[in-house]
């Protein structure tokens, strides 16, 4: 879906009104009918299509100002009272000017005299869990835990990722048949993403 932040952010705005006018105006029926209050799924269902258009917003902006550059979007989040949160990251470490400069542009770019909000940009942690494929591909050839759906806990090196599937290559001791001790052998685990909980990065000590 094609949406430049204008038109995004004009969306916004008409919505708000509408939001506005019908609380408003039910809330004068229902005084006139004998009072009560303004249905608060009402004002939550309305509140949180904002919320979902306004990252709308963020990321096309934050997309825009990383294009052509090796910082990428990991993700971006809009809590209820308006505290917006850059995740980004770049395969070779993020700096502090980049996210100094990316902060700079969203708080030039978006109308605090319309909407106040609170703005964070920072960094993906080292051992963050990955939220994207370009994450995974950051860390082929590295250790990482991987926490499955059912409960498994795996560590390993993480093998290949692709949009489908991630392989992580884990050691087991095996024992050979006739053989008194048992050797260690590598063998490659490969799950869907929907199987998998979290992986990130294995820091050891």
């Amino acid at each position: 879906m094609d949406y430049t932040v204008e038109k995004i952010t004009r969306k916004i705005f008409v919505i708000k009104e509408i939001v506005s006018i019908f609380a408003v105006e039910l809330e004068e029926e229902q005084m006139r009918e004998g009072g009560g209050k303004f249905p608060f799924f009402l004002l939550m269902s309305s509140f949180f299509l904002l919320i979902m258009i306004g990252k709308d917003v963020i990321k096309s902006l934050v997309e825009g100002k990383l294009s052509g550059t090796d910082c990428y979007l990991v993700d971006v989040t809009v809590s209820p009272d308006n505290l917006i949160t850059v995740e980004i990251d770049n395969d070779g470490g993020v700096s502090i000017d980049c996210c100094v400069e990316l902060n700079r542009y969203i708080e030039s770019s978006l109308d605090r005299g319309k909407e106040d909000f609170e703005l964070e940009v920072g960094s993906s942690g080292i051992t963050s869990p990955f939220k994207i494929l370009r994450q995974y591909l950051k860390n082929i050839g590295n250790e990482v835990e991987m926490q499955l759906r059912n409960g498994v806990k795996l560590s390993g090196i993480l093998k290949a990722a692709d949009e489908d599937v991630a392989t992580i290559t884990i050691s087991k001791k095996v024992r050979k048949e006739g053989s008194k001790r048992a050797t260690t052998a590598l063998f490659d685990q490969t799950y869907k993403y929907s199987e998998i909980n979290s992986t990130k990065y294995l820091i050891r000590f």
